[in-house]
């Protein structure tokens, strides 16, 4: 292993992130939505998910990213859930809790 490839590919893995993280930022602006905003939204879709499913509360992951709009010219926001289910609960014990 060539000892000044393993800096190199460093300095282009932080100047991915850092575009990653410009590109996250835009799309927060473009959805015109605040940090708050985004924590209450992620708070109420786990509420219902909660009432259908259990869930792992340290695996799961919810964030507002960009993807290319069908024509390809633009990013558009979108709402990504990774949210594991460790069980689904039951239509009748998921009424008497909801």
């Amino acid at each position: 292993m060539d000892f000044f490839s393993f800096f190199k590919s460093k300095k282009t893995k932080s100047k991915d992130e850092a575009k990653n993280r410009l590109q996250l930022v835009l799309v927060h602006d473009r959805a015109n939505v605040s940090p708050e905003f985004l924590e209450t939204l992620k708070g109420e879709i786990l509420e219902v998910i909660l009432k259908y499913a259990e869930i792992d509360r340290d695996e799961y992951d919810i964030q507002l990213t960009g993807v290319q709009s069908e024509d390809g010219q633009r990013q558009i926001p979108a709402l990504v859930a990774n949210i594991p289910i460790t069980r689904m609960k039951h239509c009748a014990e998921a009424e008497s809790r909801g």
